[in-house]
């Protein structure tokens, strides 16, 4: 819910770096998946009980997500780039609750509840993305996307924070996956609802 919000903060430092960067040769691509690295990198850091350098290899991995969109802004967004872009998102962001599943077993049925409910809100979003440009529908809440971004109450700002609240006390992961499990399947209802309101035909 925080995110459109961050956006008119975090996009200027983030387009100035990403101009650079393009003009240097880096590609989108390359950044999108170099962050995905680091993303996993910090999954299996946090599986193998490393919380610290889980935590690093987030932030890494979120900042150079923040880079990938830049440089394809300043070197004319793709398709193929959206594509990748979306799916190294999502494998990130089950990566982690998995992690922290194979850590301690004790986590292991909220870290499942946890993907869960990630799945139902990837799902109702890139639903609501494919309708709205089937539409012709458009928006710049989030800033220029290749696709359709709709509002959630859980979204990316919310998710990170909540990963990095787990890095910093892993023993206080069961109630906050299962507090944010549900903040999710909320955001299920919420979007649902929009779409209601929205693709009434």
């Amino acid at each position: 819910m925080f995110d459109a919000k961050l956006r008119p903060l975090i996009d200027p430092p983030l387009n100035r770096v990403g101009l650079a960067l393009a003009k240097a040769g880096v590609s989108a691509n390359l950044l999108t998946f170099t962050g995905l690295a680091l993303g996993l990198g910090g999954a299996l850091a946090i599986a193998f009980g490393q919380h610290g350098i889980g935590l690093l290899l987030i932030i890494a991995n979120r900042l150079l997500d923040g880079l990938d969109g830049a440089v394809a802004r300043a070197n004319g967004p793709t398709s193929l780039g959206g594509y990748f872009d979306i799916v190294a998102d999502f494998a990130f962001y089950v990566s982690i609750p998995l992690a922290f599943g194979i850590f301690d077993p004790a986590n292991t049925q909220a870290a499942l509840v946890l993907v869960a409910s990630f799945v139902l809100t990837g799902v109702s979003f890139l639903a609501f993305a494919v309708i709205a440009a089937e539409r012709g529908e458009e928006t710049a809440a989030h800033g220029k996307k290749s696709f359709f971004y709709s509002t959630g109450l859980a979204e990316g700002g919310e998710t990170i924070a909540v990963f990095l609240v787990f890095t910093l006390f892993p023993g206080w992961f069961v109630p906050i996956a299962y507090g944010y499990a549900a903040l999710c399947v909320l955001t299920v209802f919420q979007r649902s609802a929009m779409a209601i309101a929205q693709f009434k035909d």
